[in-house]
């Protein structure tokens, strides 16, 4: 196993036993913090698959020319990692962790992400990096013919920003608080460990 992927396992399995010992209430209140994000990343996702689908699926999937979905190719957020286990299911996320070991059905998928299958990724809410990927000839195919659509996807990358980037309190950011708060470290909590990232906090409080 890689250390890319030795990360990531070690994150999804920390974050199960931090969620499988808080109990309903707090299961729920964590659930609640995240609707917001949830509603963005549902609304990214009719965009993607109503502008880009057809596109993405034919240049990238089936040709393999994909500069994303490429293997260990995206930052993972811890806070990517929280999200994706509270929307998905136990069995779920023990496929997700298979693969990080075995690779997609216990063998090597090569130039491709491991968890990319013929039905589309095995995370219920892929990591927010991956699901912003648009290439630059993808999006000058749509974007050249449609400058409403450029505008709305101006819109999501400022929704994007209101949960991930720092500048000011943010889910990311509090998502890998809570967990720190109950003693769990990652690599993957790049808003406390990325230099920076720091930097960014820092000069909000000022």
């Amino acid at each position: 196993m890689t250390s890319y992927n030795r990360e990531q396992l070690e994150a999804l399995r920390m974050v199960r036993r931090q969620l499988a010992s808080m109990g309903e209430e707090g299961l729920a209140a964590l659930r609640k913090r995240i609707d917001r994000y949830l509603a963005f990343r549902n609304d990214l996702e009719e965009f993607l698959r109503v502008r880009f689908g057809d596109i993405c699926n034919e240049k990238c999937f089936c040709s393999r020319l994909s500069a994303c979905c490429t293997r260990e190719g995206i930052i993972v957020f811890f806070a990517d990692v929280v999200v994706n286990a509270l929307a998905s299911s136990p069995q779920q996320l023990d496929a997700v962790e298979q693969v990080f070991e075995y690779g997609h059905c216990g063998r090597d998928q090569g130039f491709k992400c491991v968890f990319l299958t013929q039905s589309g990724c095995l995370w219920q809410v892929r990591p927010i990096v991956c699901a912003m990927f648009l290439c630059d000839s993808a999006k000058e195919k749509v974007f050249g013919q449609d400058p409403e659509a450029a505008r709305q996807w101006a819109e999501f990358e400022n929704r994007r920003k209101a949960f991930t980037w720092p500048d000011k309190p943010v889910l990311f950011d509090d998502l890998e608080t809570v967990f720190m708060e109950a003693g769990c470290r990652s690599p993957l909590m790049h808003l406390h460990f990325s230099p920076g990232l720091r930097m960014v906090k820092k000069k909000q409080k000022h």
